[in-house]
């Protein structure tokens, strides 16, 4: 089975950007969707973005217009570009290889942004 592991979360300001990855322990050409989710405390785990293997994205409200999801196939990574950050943008982000039945999740990288 494929693993996920994500990096780049860390502390910022409002205003700020930040930019995570998300890398495959094997190839992603044959995947359908990836995606990025996040749980902030006390919350359910809310999506945030996905692409297809086609390129075609999806953004949930929250994060319309602020956030950029990509993939690079040859890399095996997902990005998840993040602008004009919040602090309701505070949450663990999961990347995850969306499936029919049970998703494939990583470890999840914290972003806390501080107002």
């Amino acid at each position: 089975q494929v693993q996920l592991v994500e990096s780049g979360g860390g502390l910022v300001q409002a205003g700020g950007s930040l930019r995570l990855s998300c890398a495959a322990s094997a190839s992603i050409f044959s995947i359908n969707v990836m995606a990025w989710y996040r749980q902030a405390p006390g919350k359910q785990r809310e999506f945030v973005a996905s692409i297809r293997s086609g390129g075609m994205t999806n953004y949930g409200d929250s994060v319309k217009g602020r956030f950029t999801i990509s993939r690079d196939n040859a890399k095996n990574t997902v990005y998840l570009q993040m602008n004009s950050l919040k602090p309701e943008d505070t949450a663990v982000y999961y990347c995850a290889i969306v499936l029919l039945t049970n998703n494939v999740w990583g470890q999840g990288t914290q972003v806390t942004v501080s107002s």
